[in-house]
C-alpha cells in the first residue's frame, strides 16, 4: 500500500491506461471524517496542479465564511484506483490532498499538515521514520427492517478466533481482506475478536503518514464491503455496554536512515534501548494531555473502564496487558511499543502527531531518568497503591480529558493555536450536548422515585 512514488506524468498516464472516469480528492476534517471533492478525469491535470478549490467554511474546524476559499493539493504518492467502488459509471480513483490557503501556504488547521509538522520535528532530531502498525477493531451489526443501521444486534455469536458457523461474518471479513489486497495492502492477520460481531484485520506497518492515510482508506473500505453483505460496520469505541469495545492498538518504532530499529538494544536486560525507554516515558507523561485526541468522544471513555481489556492507567510493561503501553515479546527489527488506549474514532493524524511529539519530548529530556515497567495487575490495585507507584489514571470522561488537554503546553504546540482552540470548542459542545440528555437508564432508575 505504501512505497509507491508517482509523478504527475505517471498519474495522467495511469488514468488513461486504466480508463478512470472520476477522481475523488480526499482530505480529513478536524474530527477525523473523510471529506472529498469529486471531479471528472478531464480535470485531473488541473487537480494535480493544485487548481481545485473548495469552501473551507463548510468543514468542521476549518475557517470562517469570510476566509472560505481553500485549495486541494494532491499527494501524488496516494494515487489509488478504488476497486471496491461501484463501477457502473466508470472507474473511480482517489488522491489524498493537503489543504492550502489562496496564498499558497499550508493551511494550519489541516490535520495532515499538523502531522507533517511533527514529522519534520522528528527528522530535525535525527530520526528518519516513525513506523506505525495499527490494529483497528470494528463491529458488524445487522441492518434493521428498512436497511438502516439502527440496531446493535451482532450477526454472529463468535468469540476470540472462532470460525464458522459461530463466526457468521467470516465471508464478509474475508471479502474485506481480499479487497484490501487488491488495493495493495499487505494483510497480516484477520480474525474474530472477543465480543459477538467484533472483528480485527491487521495489515503491514508503514511510515506514520502513510499509515494514517491507510487506516482512513481501511475504514472506508470496511463500511462499503459490510453493506454488500447487508451488514453495518462501526468503529464506535463502545457500542454495547456489556462487552469489550473497539480499540486501535498502535504499534510504534523509530528508525534511522538505514532502517535500523532504534528501540532495540541487544545488551539491555529487556532488549530495549534507552531511547525506547525515554520515548515511553514521554508518552506516559503526556498521556492525560493527549487523551482527548486518542479517545475523542463521550463514548470513548465508556471503553476505558476495568474489566474489558482496555487500559485505564498510564504505565508500561513488557508483559502486562493491563498497561497502557505494552512491549510485544518479539525483538530485533520488530521491537516496538504497543499503545493500547487509542480507539478507532480518533483522527489518526492528530492522535499520531500527539503521540510522536510526546515521545520526542521524552527523548529530548537530558536526564536519563525513565519510568520503570509495572508487573502488578493494575486493576487489582487500590487508587492509593497506584498513586504510591506513580501510576496516574487516564481521564474518566471527555470533560476531564479536555481539561488535561488545555493544561498541556506540548499539545497546544502540537496542534497549533487554530486547531487547539477549535478542537476544544467543538468537544466542549459535544460534552454539553451529552450532559443535558436524559438516558433510558436514568428513567428506569429514578422515574418511580
Amino acid at each position: 500500500m505504501n512505497g509507491n512514488h508517482y509523478t504527475k506524468k505517471d498519474i495522467l498516464q495511469l488514468a488513461r491506461d486504466e480508463g478512470v472516469r472520476f477522481i475523488r480528492l480526499q482530505f480529513t476534517d478536524m474530527l477525523g471524517t473523510i471529506k472529498a471533492v469529486e471531479i471528472p478525469a478531464t480535470r485531473l491535470e488541473d487537480a494535480l496542479n493544485g487548481k481545485i478549490m473548495f469552501d473551507g467554511s463548510s468543514i468542521e474546524g476549518f475557517v470562517r465564511i469570510k476566509e472560505a476559499d481553500m485549495y486541494l493539493r494532491p499527494d501524488p504518492d496516494t494515487w489509488l484506483i478504488l476497486s471496491f467502488e461501484d463501477m457502473n459509471y466508470g472507474k473511480v480513483a482517489r488522491l489524498i490532498c493537503d489543504v492550502y490557503t489562496p496564498y499558497g501556504k499550508p493551511f494550519q488547521g489541516d490535520p495532515r499538515y499538523i502531522l507533517k509538522r511533527a514529522i519534520k520535528k522528528m527528522n530535525e532530531m535525527g530520526f528518519a521514520n516513525l513506523n506505525i502498525g495499527f490494529e483497528p477493531e470494528f463491529f458488524l451489526f445487522r441492518l434493521d427492517e428498512h436497511g438502516n443501521p439502527h440496531t446493535t444486534l451482532p450477526n454472529d455469536v463468535g468469540g476470540y478466533f472462532d470460525m464458522a458457523p459461530l463466526d457468521g461474518a467470516e465471508y464478509a471479513r474475508r471479502d474485506i481482506a481480499l479487497e484490501m489486497e487488491r488495493l495493495g495492502f499487505v494483510v497480516q492477520t484477520s480474525h474474530h475478536e472477543v465480543a459477538h460481531g467484533q472483528h480485527e484485520i491487521n495489515f503491514m506497518f508503514a511510515d506514520v503518514l502513510s499509515a494514517c492515510d491507510n487506516v482512513q482508506t481501511f475504514k472506508q473500505l470496511v463500511k462499503v464491503i459490510a453493506r454488500r453483505h447487508h451488514l453495518f460496520a462501526t468503529f464506535m469505541a463502545k457500542p454495547i455496554a456489556t462487552v469489550n469495545g473497539n480499540g486501535m492498538h498502535t504499534n510504534c518504532s523509530l528508525s534511522d536512515e538505514e532502517g535500523k530499529n532504534l528501540f532495540y538494544d541487544e545488551n539491555d536486560s529487556m532488549k530495549l534501548s534507552l531511547l525506547a525507554r525515554k520515548w515511553i516515558t514521554g508518552i506516559i507523561k503526556h498521556a492525560r494531555g493527549f487523551a482527548a485526541l486518542t479517545n475523542p468522544t463521550v463514548n470513548s471513555y465508556k471503553r476505558l473502564i476495568p474489566g474489558y481489556e482496555a487500559p485505564c492507567y498510564a504505565c508500561w510493561s513488557d508483559a502486562n496487558r493491563s498497561s497502557m503501553i505494552r512491549i510485544p515479546a518479539v525483538r530485533g527489527s520488530a521491537t516496538r511499543t504497543e499503545i493500547r488506549n487509542v480507539d478507532p474514532m480518533a483522527n489518526p493524524y492528530l492522535a499520531l502527531a500527539a503521540i510522536l511529539m510526546s515521545g520526542l519530548d521524552g527523548i529530548s529530556n537530558p536526564s536519563n531518568d525513565t519510568l520503570p515497567p509495572v508487573y502488578d495487575n493494575i486493576f487489582s490495585l487500590t487508587r492509593e497503591q497506584r498513586e504510591a507507584q506513580g501510576i496516574p489514571n487516564l481521564p474518566e470522561n471527555l470533560k476531564d480529558a479536555l481539561k488535561e488537554l488545555r493544561a498541556d503546553p506540548l499539545m497546544e504546540e502540537t496542534l497549533g493555536d487554530h486547531t487547539f482552540n477549535k478542537y476544544i470548542y467543538a468537544k466542549e459542545l459535544e460534552w454539553e450536548e451529552y450532559r443535558k440528555l436524559i438516558t433510558d437508564w436514568e428513567l428506569k432508575k429514578y422515574l418511580s422515585e
